[in-house]
């Protein structure tokens, strides 16, 4: 088992940054890959970024350029910059760790972008 544990969202201003973390405990070896999604109401949950165990990188179109995620392995936390935020990057955020051919998920934190 895997416990996700997220922070660091909040509302802030089009235009601002904010930094999400996750923070992975448990069984946490053999994570293959970490990630973001979002959920927007009314909207389906999308993905934002992964980054696998190996270092590789993923993104959705609408982020690239602005968003940036990262890992500590020694922390097991990974990390999503995220500057130039629009107000349609609303959603709650959600991070994800994939293992043994199973998704585990945090309890989301929300992120507010006003106009």
């Amino acid at each position: 088992q895997v416990q996700l544990v997220e922070s660091g969202g909040g509302l802030v201003q089009a235009g601002g940054s904010l930094r999400l973390s996750c923070a992975a405990s448990g069984s946490t070896f053999s994570i293959v890959a970490m990630g973001w999604y979002r959920q927007a109401p009314g909207k389906q949950r999308e993905l934002v970024a992964t980054i696998t165990s190996g270092g590789s990188t993923n993104y959705a179109d609408s982020v690239k350029g602005r968003f940036t995620i990262s890992r500590d392995s020694a922390k097991n936390t990974v990390y999503l910059q995220m500057n130039s935020l629009k107000p349609e990057d609303t959603a709650v955020y959600y991070c994800n760790a994939y293992q043994w051919a199973r998704h585990y998920w945090g309890q989301g934190t929300q992120v507010t972008v006003s106009s």
